[in-house]
């Protein structure tokens, strides 16, 4: 291992493999390191992945990447304990080149990925544990790391250690996170066969499926549950805050086990086969939680950043356009031999400025309005199952009626309240 490089990575997910790569690619000496056995082997995501940002890295990557299916449907669900509302949208323009999204299994894909920045000249380390940054004089100029004289240095240093990033915390870039700002999901890989996935999904080979679900699937609280689609086995799994968890005192394996059971998800996935059993924290205070990005020779991306959309379940794409972000940043300070604070900013600058920040800024409120009004998921999601049931159960009553019906159903609370509340949401999410 050599004693100097232009730039160490710390973990090597979606943003940490996107950024070595990146600057590997523009010649510089790379050290990629990660405290996992293999990357992806402590890695956990729904499992999808949008194809914009890879492609800028890598043009053309699903021709060799290990992809799942391309998603050609997104189902979204409001679901009670007997009923759902669905709506969906099917496009099959999405199951051809260039693609819109594809699902992926973690452990196939960072491996795959990572061999890709091996293959720029990054020295990729694994089962290595980086125990804090090395600062002098203010400035960051390497890492120590739980090997025998394991001190290791470079111009720049960039932090991709995950949600509880402690290297940043270590330097007071972040505080301790708050339980409403982390999700816990857990998530099982069930083995069913190709044929009856495509069957019960109604797809067909290489067409995927991806199903969100809001409502019982978290038991009323802030959350969200998800079915996505693979070539032979299903990603099935609940997050919530890890707030709501302590207020409801819910386990996260019994949400999953109720989600199993419940009659709109059970047919879907009978017969099949547990494979994986996965849990993992995920960032959820979007804009208001972001972390300083910038220090005297180090930078911080993807979830140690906090860059998670949660409204849009977009992680891995904003985790790896960072990356890239930050590489181009590592690039360019190379180039004026200037990796302080001040050379190092323009980073801060692409994640604010671009779509990144705007789309974080657009629902900076969006987590903390649900979460301080459950109505939204334990009362008007009911509500609304029970006012579509009445409307279409064919009983005598005349229509007109039945709208009368159905509105008086939806503002129980009385109207002035529901309008607030319709009001509240539209305020958090436009």
């Amino acid at each position: 291992m050599s004693e100097k490089f232009d730039v160490i990575v710390v973990g090597a997910g979606p943003a940490g493999t996107a950024c070595a790569y990146t600057c590997a690619k523009h010649g510089l000496n790379v050290l990629l390191i990660e405290r996992g056995e293999y990357p992806g082997s402590k890695n956990v995501m729904g499992g999808v992945l949008y194809r914009k940002q890879l492609e800028e890295i890598i043009p053309e990557f699903w021709k060799e990447a290990p992809l799942e299916r391309p998603i050609v449907e997104q189902r979204f669900w409001l679901m009670d304990k007997e009923s759902m509302m669905t709506f969906s949208y099917k496009g099959l323009e999405w199951g051809k080149e260039p693609y819109n999204n594809f699902t992926v299994l973690r452990a196939k894909f960072d491996q795959w990925f990572a061999k890709k920045a091996v293959e720029q000249g990054v020295l990729l380390v694994c089962e290595t544990v980086v125990k804090e940054c090395i600062v002098e004089d203010g400035k960051v100029v390497g890492v120590r790391t739980d090997r025998p004289d394991g001190d290791v240095y470079a111009d720049v240093v960039v932090l991709a250690d995950g949600v509880n990033s402690l290297l940043a915390k270590q330097l007071g870039f972040h505080r301790e996170l708050k339980p409403d700002e982390v999700a816990l999901t857990v998530m099982e890989v069930i083995k069913l066969p190709k044929e009856k996935i495509n069957d019960r999904f109604n797809i067909e080979d290489n067409q995927g499926c991806t199903i969100e679900i809001f409502g019982e699937s978290t038991k009323g609280n802030l959350g969200t549950a998800f079915i996505y689609t693979n070539k032979d086995s299903i990603n099935i799994g609940v997050g919530t805050t890890l707030s709501s968890m302590i207020k409801s005192r819910m386990k996260p394996y019994e949400l999953l086990d109720d989600l199993k059971e419940h009659p709109m998800v059970r047919p879907l996935i009978e017969g099949g086969e547990p494979q994986e059993y996965l849990a993992h924290l995920i960032p959820e205070g979007g804009y208001n939680s972001i972390p300083k990005l910038v220090g005297h020779g180090v930078l911080v991306v993807g979830d140690a950043a906090q860059l998670v959309n949660s409204i849009h379940r977009e992680g891995s794409n904003l985790a790896m356009a960072s990356g890239r972000m930050a590489a181009e940043t590592i690039i360019e300070a190379k180039e004026k031999g200037d990796f302080s604070e001040k050379g190092l900013y323009p980073y801060h600058n692409r994640i604010y400025n671009g779509f990144i920040g705007q789309d974080l800024k657009k629902y900076k409120d969006a987590a903390k309005t649900f979460e301080e009004n459950p109505q939204y998921f334990k009362e008007y999601i009911p509500k609304i199952n029970q006012a579509f049931s009445q409307f279409f159960t064919v009983d005598g009553t005349p229509k007109k009626q039945k709208q009368r019906d159905m509105f008086d159903i939806l503002t129980e609370k009385g109207k002035l309240q529901t309008f607030k509340d319709i009001y509240r949401a539209w305020k958090a999410v436009k």
